[in-house]
C-alpha cells in the first residue's frame, strides 16, 4: 500500500508510457485488418489508407472504445484475488502492456499479422499465474480463445467464399458483367452498410448518449442502408453511363473499388472501437487502483486522457510500421482485386458482428486472414501462397506463450524496481 501512496504518480506515468507502446503495436499490426485488403487490391494507395485509418481508427477508439474495456480485464483473471496485494495487480498490468507491446512491435517488424487481443491475454495470464497462482486464471475462457483460432477464420473463410462465388455467378461469369454490376453492386452496398451500421450503433452510440433497443437499431440500420443503396445506384449509373465496355472487367472492378473504400472506413472504425481496449483496459486498471490507493474495483471509470492516448498510439504505429503487415495481408497470401478484397472485408465485418454478440474477445486479424484464405480457395489452392500461410499460423500459435513469457520477465523487473 505504501508503494501505491509514495510512487502513485510515477506508476501512472510509466503505465501510460507502456500503454502508449501497446497502442503503437496495435496500430502497427492490426491496421492490416482494416486496410490490408484495400491496399492489396489497389482500391487505395498506402498514403490514402493511412489517412482514412487515422481518421476512422481514432474516431472508433475515442467514440466507442470504452465499451469493451471490462471484457478484457474481467474475463480472463479473477481480480478479487489481488484485493490484499493491489501493488501486484498494478505491476502485473504494467508488465502485460509492456510485454504485449514488445511482442506486437517484433511481429510487425517481421510482417506477421498476429492477434493483439491474444497478445495481451497471454501476458495477463503469465503475470497472474506467477503472482497469485493458476487459480487466478479463468481457464474456460482461455479454452474459448484457443477454440476461436479455428472457429473464427473458418466462419469468415466460408462467408468470404460464398460472397466471392456469388459475385462471380451474378456478375463476372455473365455475358454483360457491367450491366449486372450496376444491378447487383447496390444490393451489396445495402448488405455492407447494414453490417457496418449495426456495429456502429451497437458499439458507438452508447458513448454519445444514444441508447437504442435492438429493434430500433435494426430499423435505423435498414433506413441508412436503403439510403446508401439508392445513392450508390444513382452514382454508379451516372459514373458508368457512357461506357460501352459491357464485356470488360476493368470497369466492374472500378465499381467494386467504390465499395472497398466504404468497407475500409467501416472496418477502421469498428477496429478502433474494439481493439483500443487491449491498450486502455490494463492502463485503466492501473490508474483506478493507484488513485483509490489499492481498492481493486471490478469496474472503473476511464480517466479522460486514456482514450485519446490509445487513439494517438494507434495512429503513430500505423503511420510508422503498418505498411509491413499491410503487405503480408494485401499481397502475400493471395492476389487481390477490388471484388476479392470486398468479399474478404464484408466477411470479416460480418463475423465480427456475429462474435461481438457472444462477448468472446476474437481476433480481427485471424478473422480477416481466414476471409482472405476463403477468397483464395474459391480460386483454387494454387492461388494461395502456402509458405506465407504457414508462417502466419505459426505466429498465431506462438503469440499467447510469447506474451506470457515476456510478461513474467517484465513483472519481476518492475517488481524489483519498485521494492
Amino acid at each position: 500500500m505504501d508503494i501505491l501512496a509514495n510512487y502513485g504518480i510515477v506508476l501512472i506515468i510509466v503505465a501510460a508510457i507502456f500503454g502508449l507502446l501497446m497502442a503503437i503495436g496495435i496500430g502497427a499490426n492490426d491496421v492490416a485488418n482494416a486496410m490490408g485488403t484495400s491496399v492489396g487490391s489497389k482500391a487505395l494507395t498506402v498514403k490514402q489508407a493511412i489517412i482514412i485509418a487515422m481518421i476512422f481508427e481514432f474516431a472508433g477508439a475515442y467514440l466507442a472504445g470504452g465499451e469493451v474495456t471490462d471484457t478484457i480485464r474481467q474475463g480472463v483473471i479473477d481480480t478479487t484475488l489481488f484485493a490484499d496485494q493491489p501493488d501486484l495487480l498494478v505491476y502485473g498490468m504494467m508488465s502485460s502492456l509492456l510485454a504485449a507491446g514488445t511482442w506486437l512491435l517484433v511481429a510487425s517488424y517481421m510482417g506477421w499479422p498476429v492477434s493483439t487481443t491474444h497478445s495481451i491475454i497471454g501476458a495477463i495470464i503469465g503475470f497472474a499465474t506467477i503472482s497469485v497462482g493458476s487459480e487466478a486464471v479463468d481457464w474456460s475462457s482461455v479454452q474459448g480463445i484457443v477454440g476461436s483460432w479455428v472457429i473464427t477464420p473458418f466462419i469468415s473463410g466460408l462467408l468470404a467464399y460464398a460472397i466471392f462465388v456469388s459475385a462471380q455467378k451474378l456478375i463476372f461469369d455473365t455475358e454483360t458483367p457491367l450491366i449486372n454490376a450496376k444491378r447487383f453492386v447496390p444490393v451489396y452496398m445495402f448488405i455492407t452498410t447494414m453490417v457496418i451500421a449495426l456495429v456502429t450503433i451497437k458499439k458507438g452510440l452508447k458513448h454519445v448518449g444514444l441508447h437504442l433497443t435492438s429493434s430500433e437499431a435494426w430499423i435505423c440500420s435498414i433506413l441508412v442502408s436503403g439510403i446508401v443503396m439508392v445513392i450508390g445506384y444513382l452514382y454508379i449509373y451516372k459514373k458508368f453511363a457512357d461506357t460501352e465496355e459491357n464485356h470488360g472487367f476493368s470497369n466492374v472492378e472500378r465499381i467494386f473499388s467504390v465499395l472497398m473504400v466504404i468497407t475500409a472506413c467501416a472496418m477502421a472504425f469498428a477496429h478502433g472501437s474494439n481493439d483500443v481496449a487491449n491498450a486502455i483496459g490494463p492502463l485503466a486498471a492501473v490508474v483506478s487502483t493507484v488513485e483509490s490507493l489499492g481498492n481493486v474495483a471490478s469496474k472503473s471509470a476511464i480517466a479522460w486522457w486514456i482514450l485519446p492516448l490509445g487513439g494517438i498510439g494507434i495512429v503513430i504505429g500505423l503511420a510508422t510500421l503498418g505498411h509491413k503487415v499491410m503487405a503480408t495481408v494485401g499481397t502475400g497470401i493471395t492476389e487481390l482485386t477490388p471484388s476479392r478484397g470486398f468479399a474478404a472485408q464484408l466477411a470479416t465485418a460480418s463475423t465480427v458482428v456475429l462474435a461481438s454478440g457472444t462477448g468472446l474477445p476474437i481476433s480481427t486479424t485471424q478473422t480477416l486472414v481466414g476471409a482472405v484464405l476463403g477468397v483464395g480457395f474459391a480460386r483454387g489452392i494454387a492461388a494461395l501462397n502456402l509458405g506465407v500461410v504457414r508462417n502466419i499460423v505459426a505466429s498465431w500459435i506462438v503469440t499467447l506463450p510469447a506474451g506470457a513469457l515476456l510478461a513474467v520477465i517484465f513483472f519481476y523487473a518492475i517488481q524489483a524496481a519498485f521494492t
